[in-house]
């Protein structure tokens, strides 16, 4: 197996609830939106201000969970990896986009307290090697 180096850790807050959604067939899906905002101070002295939105997809139970467990203003950690795709819009122009697979979502334990329940039907990781989560279904079967 080849050394996999495409891996970004995202901090952030959602900018709305997950959107959970299934595909033909059957898996689940959610989009999360991830706003970080980064501030220092300009060389004039005055504070500066920068946000950043990334798009997160998350896939099978990690969707799900992430649907029932998480929403809007939550503050998460996302591990994934980075995807840059493009599309043809109603105008017929080429749209690029930059968003995260997620292998991976928590909530921020920064300014927060959760509770963790396992879920029925998970891998517990005993025995085997599920380091990383299989990948997504073919572009076919994406509901979006």
């Amino acid at each position: 197996m080849a050394f996999e180096s495409n891996f970004v850790t995202f901090i952030g807050n959602l900018t709305d609830d997950p959107d959970l959604r299934f595909t033909q067939g059957g898996a689940a899906v959610a989009s999360l939106r991830v706003a970080s905002n980064r501030r220092w101070t300009g060389k004039d002295g005055q504070q500066q201000e920068e946000t950043t939105f990334l798009n997160v997809n998350c896939w099978r139970e990690l969707a799900e969970n992430a649907a029932e467990s998480l929403h809007k203003g939550d503050r998460v950690l996302v591990i994934g990896r980075l995807r840059v795709r493009s599309y043809e819009n109603k105008d017929n122009q080429t749209v690029w986009v930059t968003e995260i697979e997620a292998d991976e979502i928590a909530p921020s334990l920064r300014w927060a307290r959760a509770s963790v329940s396992r879920t029925s039907g998970g891998s517990s990781g005993g025995g085997t090697n599920n380091d990383f989560a299989p990948p997504p279904p073919s572009d076919d079967d994406v509901p979006f």
